[in-house]
Order: C-alpha cells, then sequence, then structure tokens
C-alpha cells in the first residue's frame, strides 16, 4: 500500500536501528481527509541520533558601524575638601578658573611633571579655605625657588637669632692666672714691653696652631661685668680652648684673685698698637740660614714672604711653634725684601731688609 510503503523506505533509509510503529490516528473535526477504504495511520520511528559539534564560522560585518553622536560634557566645579593635610599640593586643570588671594600665608614645594601647566592649591590648614594662586608653567626653577625661599616669619626668626648670638658678648670660656711672662713667653718676644693699654695673656695649647695667634689681641669680660684687653704672648699648655691663662694683673681686673677661676666671654679684637711693626732676626741668622719674627702688629700674621729680586718673585717661609718665619737653606744673599700678611689679607712690604745676625728693622705701617 501507499502509505506502507513510505514506511518501508524509511526503514530502508535509517538501517537496521530504526523501529517504525503504525497506530491508527484519531482525528479530530475532519474525518475525510483519507481516502476511501483507507485508514490514516500514526508512523513512529525510534531513530538513534550521534551529536557532533562543528564550529561555526561567524562573519566579520562588512559594514562600517555608525559614528555615536557626540556627548555635550559640562564643567562641574572641582571641590576641594578641607580635611586635606596642612601642606598638599594639588594640581587642578588649567580649564577650571582658579580663585585668587591676594596674600599667600604660606608656600610649599610642588613635585609636577615640567610639561604640565596647572594651577598650584595650597592648603594652610585644616580649617581654613584653600588658597588657589594662578596657573603657571610647573618648570624645574619653579620648584627650586619654592624650596629655597624663607617665609618672612622664618626670615624674622633667623634676624632675631643672629642678633642674640651678637649680643651675647662673643664666645664662652674661662680664665685662670699665673705671673706672666713676655721675654721669656713661648712667643719669643724677648726685649718687647706690652703697651699701657694692654694686658698679657697666655693662649691655649689645645688649638696653638704654630703661634698663629701670637701677638693678636682678645677682649675678655668678666663676671664682674668689666671687660680688658690682653695680647697672646704666652702658651698654656694644658688649657683647653677657650681657657686663657691671663696675667695676674689682668685677672684681678675682673674678679678676685681668692676665685682663682673664672667663667669669661671673649672674642677677637684688634690691638690698636701705635707705630708701625718691627722684624725681628734671630740670633745666628745669615744668608745661609734665615730666621725672622714679626712683632708689633695689629692682627695675626698669617704668612711672610722673601724676595731677593726686588719684588719680581717671592719665596715662602715656615712657622714654627715659638713664632718664627725660617728658611733652613737661607736664601744666599745679605739683602732681601719681606712681605707679611696679616690674617684680614693686609700686606706689608718692607725693603732691603738685612739678613745679619738679631738685627731688628722698623717698617713704614702696620697692618
Amino acid at each position: 500500500m501507499k502509505y506502507q510503503n513510505i514506511a518501508s523506505m524509511g526503514l530502508a533509509l535509517l538501517g537496521s536501528a530504526a523501529t517504525v510503529s503504525a497506530s491508527p490516528l484519531v482525528l479530530r473535526g475532519n474525518s475525510g481527509v483519507c481516502p476511501k477504504g483507507y485508514s490514516p495511520t500514526v508512523i513512529t520511528m525510534s531513530v538513534p541520533i550521534t551529536a557532533t559539534s562543528t564550529p561555526v564560522a561567524i562573519e566579520e560585518p562588512t559594514s562600517t558601524p555608525s559614528t555615536p553622536a557626540p556627548v555635550t560634557e559640562t564643567q562641574t566645579p572641582v571641590q576641594i575638601m578641607t580635611t586635606t593635610p596642612v601642606g598638599y599640593v594639588a594640581a587642578i586643570p588649567s580649564s577650571v578658573t582658579p580663585k585668587t588671594e591676594a596674600s599667600v600665608l604660606e608656600t610649599t614645594e610642588a613635585s609636577v611633571p615640567e610639561t604640565t601647566q596647572a594651577a598650584v592649591v595650597i592648603i594652610t590648614s585644616s580649617s581654613q579655605a584653600p588658597v588657589v594662586h594662578a596657573a603657571v608653567p610647573t618648570t624645574s626653577s619653579v620648584v627650586e625657588e619654592a624650596t629655597t625661599s624663607q617665609s618672612p616669619v622664618a626670615q624674622s626668626n633667623q634676624a632675631s637669632s643672629s642678633s642674640s648670638s651678637s649680643s651675647s658678648g662673643g664666645s664662652s670660656g674661662e680664665a685662670t692666672f699665673y705671673g706672666g711672662n713676655v721675654a721669656g713667653g713661648t712667643c719669643s718676644f724677648s726685649g718687647y714691653t706690652l703697651p699701657s693699654n694692654l694686658f698679657g695673656t697666655a693662649f691655649s695649647g689645645a688649638v696653638w696652631d704654630n703661634a698663629s695667634k701670637c701677638g693678636s689681641c682678645v677682649a675678655v669680660t668678666g663676671p664682674n661685668g668689666k671687660t680688658i684687653k690682653a695680647m697672646i704672648v704666652d702658651q698654656c699648655p694644658e688649657c683647653a680652648e677657650g681657657h686663657f691663662d691671663l696675667f695676674q694683673d689682668a685677672f684681678a681686673e675682673l674678679s678676685a684673685i681668692s676665685a682663682g677661676v673664672i667663667d669669661i666671654t671673649y672674642s677677637a679684637v684688634s690691638c690698636d698698637l701705635e707705630g708701625p711693626l718691627k722684624l725681628k732676626n734671630k740670633e745666628g741668622t745669615s744668608e745661609y740660614w734665615f730666621s725672622m719674627q714679626v712683632v708689633n702688629a695689629n692682627e695675626p700674621i698669617t704668612k711672610l714672604e722673601v724676595s731677593t729680586d726686588g719684588g719680581s718673585s717671592w719665596q715662602s717661609t715656615t712657622r714654627t711653634s715659638y713664632n718664627y718665619f725660617e728658611n733652613s737653606s737661607g736664601f744666599g744673599t745679605d739683602s732681601v725684601t719681606v712681605r707679611v700678611t696679616g690674617e684680614s689679607g693686609t700686606t706689608v712690604v718692607v725693603k732691603n731688609v738685612g739678613c745679619e745676625s738679631g738685627s731688628e728693622i722698623t717698617a713704614g705701617s702696620n697692618l
């Protein structure tokens, strides 16, 4: 029959694993769909299906996507929290109009890339509104200026500290006393008499520095408020820096002798000597051995140089701990030109200075 043949064909196509069953088809509301003499049959097939997955190729869209419509942005005022820590620096885009104020309460170094243009916001305290400066290019030089500049308060404090230091009357130290010795002192000022306005003192051996302070003067103020001026003519080997062993008459000007040791303040001053300085040769000086001392100078001597060609060239000498400038080989001549340099850089040149043993020559001026 025609419908049975269709079922047979289905079995042939699906193979032996398929099963076919037929049952009468119940029609609802339409009984005349089959030809006369035939009855409708429902064919049921059971077919095993093996599931396989096959990659599915998705094609890229060939059409260009449409450009979205531009979005209009609106500017929103920048809000800065007042709880920002003091000294914090924020960079605001230059499109934001900064609020400016007439005075600046505090400056702080800003760390912003060199090519960035920004307005700098400086938070002065957690309770104050931020102070905003006009936008400026944040170059390295601007940062350096912020680092090195000082606020008026800091400058005022520095000035106050400086004035306090200068008003203290000099360095603090202590003083003792001894009998005093000019001629036999370590500065070797034999034959020299102290001017009436000067006292004598021995200087600390801890900072003797080859007699570099011999002949210089100090102003010393004692516990009674009185100040004296004393010339350094000797060494106190056991004295620490700031300890002066004064001649007894100098100590008596500042305190009772019974005190023994007193607190002092002191500072270096000019000796204010009358007359020019003097050059004195040590015994034994000759053209083969040179040893010379400077006496009656208003300030410490830093060097003594000798010229054998009238000042065209200069040769140095070596200072000794007993306050002479020497050249162990001498300069090979009976007469030299001498140049003396003081601590301030002032120089005095003396020509035609003889190299005889123990001789002395007076210069035309002082330092």
